[in-house]
């Protein structure tokens, strides 16, 4: 079988791309759930001192906190919509560029990027019903009623746990406006979805002289199999009885 021929999902370029994406939402929400029924709500954890820390949160917002009209269950709702349609965009927009072949580097960064904004959503959806006050699973034996708010399906709150201030302290007195403050630098806390979020646009950075990301329109293309028709060696054109003797007779002279 002539491999230039083989289904877009048997290539390694599908087996990269959707392995990495479907690892990245795993370990996600392994160590999510891991906080969520191990940690109290706020509580820290040391890792490297004061460096790095485990420190439970949870967002019902966006990156950094914000909130989409203001928060309250609109706003969570529409947002998290809008992550599902977006995401199933992703993963289409992720197809087709597995389709045209491109480089391996932008499938793996595109899959990272995808990975975290699916590890967010499951979040958002799931976690307000499965941790909140309800009713126990047949395969259940105690409640899992651990959520600080009330949520039901698409009200759940996104977990956060990274925590690495690089520096903490008091200003001096003679900087403007916030002199005398205690400051945090680099203070946001957040998850591992964020991490693959962030790792997947620096890929897309680091690599612009290797692989370029293609236009939204690419989801609209026909995949155009004549292109991946190849020959090993040209087709042989068919000799007529007097070209051979012909052949024939200028060897002979």
């Amino acid at each position: 079988m002539n491999p230039s021929n083989s289904k877009w999902y048997q290539s390694p370029k599908f087996w990269w791309a959707f392995g990495v994406l479907f690892a990245a939402i795993l370990i996600d929400q392994i160590i999510k759930i891991y906080i969520k029924t191990n940690f109290i709500y706020g509580e820290s954890y040391p890792i490297f001192g004061n460096w790095f820390k485990l420190y439970f949160i949870e967002n019902e917002g966006m990156a950094f906190g914000m909130k989409l009209f203001g928060g309250g269950t609109i706003g969570k709702l529409v947002l998290t919509f809008f992550r599902i349609i977006v995401s199933i965009f992703g993963v289409y927009y992720l197809i087709a560029i597995i389709r045209k072949k491109e480089h391996t580097g932008l499938l793996i960064a595109v899959s990272l990027v995808l990975a975290g904004a699916i590890g967010n959503i499951i979040d958002s959806v799931f976690y307000g019903y499965y941790f909140g006050d309800r009713n126990l699973l047949p395969w259940e034996s105690t409640s899992h009623y651990i959520n600080t708010y009330g949520g039901q399906w698409f009200e759940g709150h996104v977990v956060d746990m990274f925590y690495a201030p690089m520096w903490e302290g008091v200003l001096p007195s003679w900087i403007p406006f916030w002199g005398g403050d205690f400051f945090t630098f680099f203070a946001p806390i957040w998850n591992f979805a964020d991490a693959c979020i962030t790792v997947g646009v620096v890929i897309m950075i680091i690599g612009q002289k290797q692989f370029s990301l293609p236009s939204p329109s690419i989801l609209f293309e026909k995949p155009n199999t004549q292109q991946n028709i190849q020959h090993s060696e040209p087709i042989a054109k068919p000799t007529t009885s007097t070209e051979s003797e012909s052949e024939i007779n200028q060897s002979e002279n």
